[in-house]
């Protein structure tokens, strides 16, 4: 089996965080849900419509499209591929995002779009993975999980914020085109310090120390001219 099952092949094509065009006059009608059964993006005023559909929360971080590990590993095998923590839980890409710089050097890269990874991991994205698995020929049905439907039932939704704002993230992972913007520096050192949590500026003054392979440039002091006591 090489070819997509339809909610992966949706999963991966849909747009998510669009206003939807059901509710356009709705407020808070961005589409941050995606119904399994119908392959398609809808947002939480669509809910009710599909309530005995299985559902997945879709969430966005830096821009790009996420769903949490936990969620998307019932669904496919996701081993190997980069995982990165945001408010204490593992999400996944959905699909690659564009590359700053080109690598140079050696380091651990992404087989498919040649992005920076952290050593064991191979893709970095869903997307990557299942294209580089279609690539050679693999066959699909190895990495597919058949899921129970009340993992994504309906009530998951109930009382939870569904406004599709951007998660905040307290604890992420450097990621290796951070480290090349602050240096300049070559893959192999961006590489070394992706195991490294960001620390945002207030959280600095409460912690020791700088972040490894970062160089914090402090500006030099010019110590005023010594002052000698009045004569008497």
């Amino acid at each position: 089996m090489d070819m997509k099952p339809a909610w992966l092949e949706g999963l991966m094509a849909e747009t998510f965080f669009a206003g939807c065009g059901v509710h356009e006059n709705r407020r808070k009608n961005e589409k941050n849900v995606f119904c399994l059964h119908c392959c398609l993006s809808i947002c939480p005023h669509c809910l009710s419509s599909h309530s005995s559909h299985p559902l997945l929360q879709v969430r966005r971080y830096v821009y790009h499209d996420v769903v949490r590990l936990g969620d998307l590993e019932k669904l496919i095998d996701c081993s190997y591929i980069q995982p990165y923590t945001i408010n204490g839980a593992k999400v996944i890409f959905l699909n690659q995002r564009p590359q700053a710089r080109a690598c140079k050097g050696s380091a651990n890269i992404c087989w498919t779009c040649d992005r920076i990874l952290q050593e064991p991991f191979h893709f970095c994205s869903l997307s990557c993975k299942v294209d580089h698995m279609v690539y050679q020929g693999e066959d699909l049905s190895n990495i597919l999980h058949r899921f129970d439907g009340s993992d994504f039932a309906f009530s998951q939704f109930e009382g939870l914020r569904m406004d599709g704002s951007e998660v905040t993230d307290n604890d992420t992972q450097i990621t290796p085109d951070d480290l090349l913007h602050y240096k300049g520096s070559s893959c192999s050192n961006a590489s070394e310090a992706t195991s490294n949590p960001v620390i945002s500026h207030e959280k600095k003054k409460k912690r020791n120390g700088f972040l490894p392979g970062i160089v914090l440039s402090l500006g030099s002091r010019r110590k005023g001219a010594p002052q000698r006591a009045p004569l008497s």
